[in-house]
């Protein structure tokens, strides 16, 4: 556009041509007093030479593998709770025997025989023995285990074995017996398959028609055979001994062992 218009050029022309120039004065006036009044322009820090190790504004360089770094990766939420283990202490964690029991490595010991229920005394025979370990969760223990724990547990003993070592009858007042105790083993007094029990011919069993089978004669079950024996050990002085058999339907004296458990366990009335 031509500001220098002469007399002949159109008045609108003209007009638009001065307000152009005031408003091209006014933004310079404008810029120039802003411009002293403007922040200095901020320091750009630059990034250092690469490395495998995280630096401020650093360049991070791959591994061989073509891999950040495993430290330089930030962890989830879910890997950060797994380092605490789900916040769950040392004690909740570590294996435990019960208050009761004695700690024999990977398994515990019931540190006393069981004391059997006045209403159930007499009753305590193999098959008692087996069920009570099982419903405290654990099982009644073989012969080899008791008497390898007989150096740190005081099992039934005879009256001449040392007190402090041994669980011996002291008592006078109801005699004075020697003891021992149960343990699962079980062995035969008699040869035959009956010698280990049987449960017998029930009535009204059939025999196999397409095999000609006759049908079986009735015969009474012996579930607890007078033949079929449970071993009994004793204390020994801490050397563990075999004291001999007992009837599987004969009441003793026994006691449970159990698996260590997670955390902290509570003791058994």
């Amino acid at each position: 556009m031509n500001l220098h218009a002469g007399p002949s050029a159109d008045p609108l022309t003209r007009l638009l041509a001065g307000a152009a120039l005031a408003i091209s004065l006014i933004a310079l006036f404008v810029s120039l007093g802003s411009s002293s009044t403007a922040a200095p322009p901020q320091t750009v820090k630059l990034p250092t030479a690469a490395s495998l190790t995280p630096k401020p504004y650093g360049i991070q360089r791959l591994t061989k593998a073509k891999r950040f770094p495993a430290k330089v990766i930030p962890k989830v939420a879910a890997a950060k709770r797994a380092d605490t283990l789900g916040g769950a202490k040392r004690q909740d964690l570590v294996l435990n025997c019960p208050g009761d029991t004695a700690d024999l490595g990977t398994w515990c010991l019931q540190t006393a025989t069981y004391t059997v229920p006045n209403d159930q005394i007499g009753k305590n025979d193999f098959a008692y023995a087996a069920r009570t370990c099982v419903d405290q969760g654990g099982w009644l223990p073989s012969a080899a285990q008791l008497i390898g724990a007989a150096p740190r547990i005081k099992l039934q003993s005879t009256i001449d074995d040392n007190e402090s070592t041994a669980s011996i009858d002291i008592g006078p007042g109801d005699g004075l017996k020697d003891a021992r105790e149960m343990t699962s083993d079980l062995f035969t007094t008699t040869a035959g398959d009956s010698a280990a029990g049987s449960e017998g011919v029930t009535a009204g069993s059939l025999g196999d028609p397409r095999q000609n089978e006759p049908n079986p004669v009735p015969q009474p079950a012996d579930p607890m055979p007078g033949s079929l024996d449970y071993v009994t050990v004793y204390d020994n002085h801490d050397l563990g001994g075999f004291a001999g058999g007992a009837p599987v339907g004969r009441p003793e004296k026994f006691r449970c062992a159990f698996n260590k458990v997670q955390g902290v366990v509570a003791s058994e009335d």
